[in-house]
């Protein structure tokens, strides 16, 4: 699920990772729908942003969720 890949995004998607401290604070980043983000493509700030999340897993954020974007 914590994967990178080539194949472009769908911004239909999300993966989120929830605070295990700040309640209502998360982090997010646009994925396909089996949580995939492609760091390929990706800016630095958001590369940097999704490591960070990943490599806090359980002692910042919980295991990331994906999501059905709201595009409305």
């Amino acid at each position: 699920m914590l994967q990178s890949t080539s194949a472009p995004v769908a911004a239909r998607y999300e993966i989120r990772f929830r605070s295990l401290f700040k309640e209502g604070r998360a982090l997010s980043f646009p994925c396909d729908r089996e949580g995939h983000v492609d760091l390929a493509n990706a800016n630095e700030r958001l590369r940097s942003n999704y490591l960070f999340a990943r490599a806090m897993l359980g002692r910042e954020y919980a295991m990331p969720i994906v999501l059905e974007r709201d595009l409305h």
